[in-house]
This record gives structure tokens, sequence and C-alpha cells, in this order.
């Protein structure tokens, strides 16, 4: 169990206790890294998909005072907002964007690979790219430098939002009440973050034998 701990404060920090350690403040913190990570070019360490699950779980449990029909439409919101603004960073940025040299918060190679992914599904990138860390980060940048018709874009990233935050968020707050789940959480957020990045998983692999086989 110690080590599976360790596995999820690697990969970003641990949303229960973070939110928890900020009262009432808590969901307007969550509304703020979930428009981070889809907005902001440096979200991508974020802990997008255990966090919507915590705020779920923790409404259920009457920690975080907010409806939960109104919390899901406002992380809706914030998902939405923070696509669009990355969406403009990436259309102001241009080009100039895959020069931008590495520093503790960017890689090129995260660009590179979101640009790779976007080219292969298209607009329906946007909406899958909501399930997979660091890709949703900077997909919305991507679709800004390639133009995407805004419209379009909009329309993906809503559909992408509300199955992302929805869902997931729904997700805690039905389950957070289950008395396993209360005493498995750190497995259960385990579990989601797996999850989260199975898609980068297979495509390592397929890559791997792409390489292997040319």
């Amino acid at each position: 169990m110690h080590a599976l701990t360790a596995v999820v404060h690697t990969l970003g920090p641990d949303p229960e206790a973070m939110l928890k350690s900020l009262g009432a403040v808590a969901f307007w913190v969550a509304l703020a890294i979930i428009f981070a990570e889809c907005g902001l070019l440096i979200g991508f360490f974020l802990p997008g998909d255990s966090l919507l699950f915590i705020v779920g779980m923790l409404i259920a449990q009457g920690f975080i005072a907010v409806n939960v029909g109104v919390a899901v439409l406002l992380l809706i919101l914030a998902a939405i907002l923070g696509n669009i603004v990355g969406y403009w960073i990436g259309l102001k940025a241009g080009p100039a964007l895959f020069k931008r040299p590495d520093s503790r918060f960017f890689k090129k190679e995260y660009v590179n690979k979101t640009h790779a992914f976007f080219e292969k599904y298209g607009a329906r990138a946007i909406v899958m790219a909501r399930f997979v860390p660091i890709v949703r980060t900077f997909i919305t940048a991507i679709a800004g430098v390639g133009k995407m018709d805004f419209r379009k874009y909009v329309v993906f990233s809503f559909i992408g939002a509300v199955l992302w935050a929805g869902l997931v968020t729904l997700a805690g707050y039905f389950l957070g009440n289950i008395e396993f789940v209360k005493k498995n959480i750190e497995t259960i957020l385990i579990l989601v973050v797996l999850i989260s990045i199975l898609p980068l998983i297979f495509e390592y692999v397929k890559h791997r034998r792409e390489r292997a086989a040319g």
C-alpha cells in the first residue's frame, strides 16, 4: 500500500488531503485547478481526474457544502473556459509554441506528442484528450496553432467537458459514501489514475512495435 501511495503522490498532489486542508475554499480552488489544467500550459502536472472524483466524494460526505448539480455545472464551465483560453494561447503563439525551450513546467516533447495525437484523431481528439493526462493540457493550444474552426472546437470542448468533469465528479459523489471506497480511497485513486493513462501506455506500446517492425 505504501508503494501504491507513493505512485499517486509522484503523479501529482494528494487531492483529498489538499482539499481537506483548504476548508471552505476547497471547491473554488478545485475549480481553479481544473481551469488551469485545461487551459494553461503549466497545468499538466495537476491531478485532474482524481481531483474531480474527490470533489464528488467530499460533496457526498458533506465536507464541500455545494449542491452536486451546481458543482458539476461549474466544473464543466471551468473546463470549457480553460479550453477556450488554451485555444487562444495557441492561436496567438502560433508555430513559436514548438520552439519554446524546455523548462521545469514545459517540455517540447509533450507538445510534439500532443500534436501527433491531434493529427491522428482530428476534432475527436478534443473529446478524447479529456481523459488523457498531459495531452488534455496541450491539445487546446495545438488546436489554436492549427486554427481549428472555433465553433466546432467549442462544441467538441463542451462534449468532452460534460463527459469528463460530469461523469468523474458524479462517480465520486455516488461512490463516495460506500464504506469500501472510504476505506480504500488511495487504491481507488490509483485505479482512476491508471485508467486515465492507459491510452498513453497503449500508444507507447504501439510506437515501440512500429519501430521494431520498421
